[in-house]
């Protein structure tokens, strides 16, 4: 492990160096890219330098102890050692924790999709529910969220909405999130009292750069159209909105948020990148999970992943045996403890991976 730290903290070094250079300051890709690495690369060694000034500490108490005769000075020496000791255990765990690969799409920005499933009127309006837990969650955590399409339902929610959210860490903490969310509640729209159970489904897509997915722009047939949703005449009398669609694979996006035609073209083929690259995606995880077990899913939107019970309000997410009972809380977007005890077991997956290599 020492050798790995210490090759970090060399990269370290050489990027510190790099990211002031001229050539690298005008290139912004490069400069975004070396900033990125940067940020990481100071989170470990910062820890690292820490490690070693606790290792040093204590050989330093050691030495005073094996060595000196003065009673004051070894009693000294020994409350510093008492207090030292424990933590170099759990600090180990940590860098051993830092070292672990990470998912390279961690750090991007994705494409949100919630789409009403099983319940009719119902799951539209969960589906909102949905979309309105995770805007409180982009609010809390300083994300940005752009609207990019959606289809309202006939009873209000949606029948289906779009997004791209743009942070730090947004897929690493979000990734999670894919699958199907079950409701059990009794519907506004139900006389009898009855408890119905609904559903909707939520894809989080790691949004794909150009160099991530090269699309030859003659497969895409792009059909405009006028605009249906808010924002006035111009909105409805313009050929704003864009449809695409990806020849060889079938996938047919489309984007009217925006009043250009331009920005909605650029918007529905971010969207499209980023589908083709979760096809990509999903072949590599199937052959992961071929091999073993994910404790966590594969992030399947088919995956049953969470039950919201309104009447109980309890919370339980089915991959990690996860209940909590403040429903209201968690749809105002406080979903913390589910993304930490998912990410956790990630973690741990990973860490076992590591070390059967």
């Amino acid at each position: 492990m020492i050798d790995q730290l210490e090759a970090i903290k060399e990269r370290f070094e050489e990027v510190s160096q790099q990211i002031m250079m001229p050539e690298i300051v005008s290139d912004q890709k490069k400069y975004t890219k070396l900033s990125k690495e940067y940020k990481d690369l100071d989170k470990i060694v910062k820890q690292y330098l820490h490690y070693k000034k606790l290792l040093q500490d204590i050989e330093g108490a050691k030495e005073i102890l094996a060595t000196e005769r003065d009673e004051d000075l070894r009693e000294l020496a020994k409350a510093e050692l008492d207090e030292l000791q424990p933590q170099r255990e759990p600090m180990e765990e940590t860098l051993k924790e830092m070292l672990i690969p990470k998912d390279p799409n961690d750090s991007k920005n994705v494409i949100l999709e919630v789409r009403a499933g099983t319940g009719g009127d119902e799951a539209s309006i969960f589906a909102g529910d949905l979309f309105r837990m995770y805007q409180r969650l982009c609010d809390r955590m300083g994300w940005r969220m752009s609207l990019m399409d959606y289809t309202e339902g006939t009873s209000g929610g949606y029948k289906e909405i779009i997004t791209q959210i743009e942070g730090e860490d947004v897929y690493g903490k979000l990734k999670f999130e894919s699958g199907v969310h079950r409701v059990q509640r009794v519907p506004a729209t139900e006389s009898q009292g009855r408890i119905h159970t609904s559903a909707a489904s939520v894809a989080v897509l790691p949004e794909a750069e150009e160099v991530d997915v090269q699309i030859n722009m003659n497969d895409i047939r792009k059909d405009t159209f006028c605009s249906s949703g808010a924002g006035g005449q111009s909105v409805n009398t313009t050929y704003s909105a864009v449809r695409l669609t990806h020849i060889p694979t079938g996938l047919v996006v489309q984007c009217q948020d925006e009043r250009s035609q331009l920005k909605n073209f650029d918007k529905a083929l971010t969207v499209l990148r980023s589908r083709i690259y979760e096809i990509e995606l999903q072949k590599h995880n199937d052959e992961i999970s071929s091999q073993r077990k994910s404790m966590v899913g594969s992030g399947d939107r088919s995956d049953k992943i969470r039950t919201y019970n309104y009447p109980q309000s309890r919370v339980t997410d089915h991959r990690i045996g996860l209940t909590v009972y403040n429903l209201p809380s968690v749809m105002d977007g406080n979903i913390d403890d589910f993304i930490d005890q998912l990410r956790i077991a990630e973690n741990a997956e990973r860490m076992k991976e590591a070390a059967v290599v």
